[in-house]
């Protein structure tokens, strides 16, 4: 396809400007949101389990609820009965008591009950890790260290360039599409060979990335939408949502094994998992059922849910509920469900994992790219040092990158040997102080040698999820999650390492004007 020369060096210079000023944050979103897509097992793998008994029967549950409700009647605000026991929810009764920052983001104390063989009431405080939580924070905002409410419109307006690069980023790549379709140009030329990649990557992903752009504005600018869904429709998810936390106050509610039998009569096909109770309005009875259904996309990133009428079991609120939605609700389900990546089973997750860490390569190449091309431009204006700007502009590329690969394995270690003690702000505290560093060491040391000491320190923080897998024994650990976490951690250690190597060599041996090169300029030729 022929376009006019200036159209094309236009939509050039719009992507390389958007992509600079988007590609770092879009990195941070799309390397927290690859290690997001496997939230449960890493949450199994970092949370240690209570000292509890073994959880009691579903039909012991009751009695259960009533000791637990008499000893600690601040539960009643809000507890959780658990229908699958496993290490992410390895007691029957649990409930939250929320603190500061973790009020916030959904954390706190988690407080867990069980009965004693002699059916004495048991309570202990545990897991699940609030590691998994703060790296979807983290992906959320984009990295962002801001109160969510203004994080996300920044996020939004990031999600907005983010389109803008994926379009001009097209049009750039037309008129070349057929003869660098397949273009893999490994050689001297480095740039060269890195454009090829970036080219690659950007057009064989592309409709993943059109589906990203498209939701995370959806995401960023819920609320809004939500108020123009209320005036176009007179409300109705609002009324639904109110069902589900205003039921009416129940004469006699129905046992747990009583509730799942009546779901299940009406959702065949969903599977319950927790029943969550709690206090809607004016301090009334309320209850929704948490579950899964595989033939259908979820609107949270495990689980869909419904509102339920504690005394007849009887679905009263479905805009969440899978596979019973209306069209609206199904149509904003939909952009959930593309976004997380919850339907069609583990091939999916595995390959929006896999998509999502090529994205966070897609814009460090084009970062790198862009700084290159500038430094270039500088020596034909005849500009023989770096420019300041070129310089903060490559150790920021390095810097931020490496920056977040090595904070977000270091919190996970934290999380795997303190257990319990490592808080949500505690991992903020961890991956900022960690982030931050490398940021600041990339500015002091350049871009050249920065490259090569942050990709192995990147390196040596990947291999401490291991190690502290090791060092915590067989004190708790989920074998399932145990493997895939530990494995992909080391295989992502060893690339690491390779790269940290390439980085060496290209710093010692690169063409002396390249930005990743840290040898002196020498005379130039005349």
């Amino acid at each position: 396809m022929k376009l006019p020369t200036d159209l094309v060096r236009m939509y050039k210079e719009i992507h390389g400007w958007v992509g600079i000023i988007s590609g770092l944050a879009l990195f941070v979103a799309f390397y927290a949101g690859a290690v997001t897509m496997f939230e449960t097992p890493l949450q199994r793998w970092a949370s240690p389990p209570p000292a509890l008994a073994s959880a009691p029967s579903l039909q012991r549950t009751p009695e259960l609820v009533a000791k637990a409700l008499a000893a600690h009647p601040e539960a009643a605000k809000g507890y959780e009965i658990h229908l699958k026991i496993d290490s992410a929810n390895p007691a029957r009764m649990s409930w939250t008591s929320t603190r500061g920052e973790e009020a916030e983001h959904g954390g706190g104390v988690k407080h867990y009950a069980s009965l004693a063989p002699d059916g004495t009431l048991q309570v202990a405080t545990g897991g699940p890790s609030e590691v998994a939580q703060f790296i979807d924070v983290l992906h959320q905002q984009v990295g962002l260290p801001f109160p969510h409410e203004i994080a996300m419109p920044i996020m939004g307006a990031i999600a907005l360039l983010y389109t803008i690069a994926l379009v001009s980023g097209l049009v750039v790549l037309l008129p070349s599409l057929v003869s660098d379709l397949f273009a893999l140009r490994i050689g001297k030329n480095v740039k060269r060979m890195w454009l090829d990649v970036h080219n690659v990557l950007g057009l064989f992903s592309l409709p993943f990335h059109i589906i990203m752009a498209l939701t995370a504005v959806v995401f960023a600018f819920h609320d809004q939408f939500y108020g123009a869904q209320g005036m176009v429709f007179g409300g109705q998810e609002r009324a639904g949502r109110a069902a589900m936390s205003a039921a009416a106050p129940p004469r006699q509610s129905l046992s747990p094994v009583q509730l799942v039998q009546r779901v299940k009569a009406q959702a065949p096909g969903f599977t319950p998992e927790i029943l969550v109770y709690g206090q809607g309005r004016g301090g009334l009875p309320s209850l929704r059922v948490q579950g899964s259904d595989a033939r259908h996309g979820m609107r949270a990133p495990t689980y869909g849910m419904a509102g339920i009428d504690p005394e007849t079991g009887a679905i009263t609120a479905t805009d969440y509920m899978p596979g019973m939605q209306d069209g609206w609700s199904a149509t904003i389900t939909s952009f959930f469900a593309l976004h997380f990546g919850n339907f069609g089973g583990n091939a999916i997750r595995w390959s929006y994992f896999l998509l999502g860490l090529a994205g966070a390569f897609l814009f460090y190449t084009g970062n790198l790219l862009w700084v290159e091309s500038r430094r270039k431009k500088e020596r034909k204006a005849g500009a023989v040092e770096q420019t300041r700007a070129t310089k903060i502009l490559g150790a920021l590329t390095v810097g931020v990158p490496l920056g977040c690969i090595a904070g977000i394995s270091l919190t996970f270690a934290a999380a795997k040997l303190l257990g319990a003690s490592a808080s949500y702000g505690l991992h903020s505290a961890i991956y900022y102080a960690v982030f931050l560093g490398a940021t600041a060491w990339a500015l002091s040391r350049g871009a050249a040698r920065s490259g090569a000491e942050l990709t192995l320190f990147a390196a040596l923080s990947m291999l401490a999820i291991p190690v502290s897998s090791l060092l915590a024994g067989s004190r708790w650990f989920d074998t399932a999650s145990l493997v895939l976490v530990d494995t992909a951690a080391l295989a992502l250690a060893a690339m690491l390492f390779l790269a940290a190597r390439t980085a060496k060599k290209r710093a010692r041996q690169g063409p002396r004007d390249s930005v990743w090169s840290h040898r002196e300029e020498g005379p130039q030729p005349v």
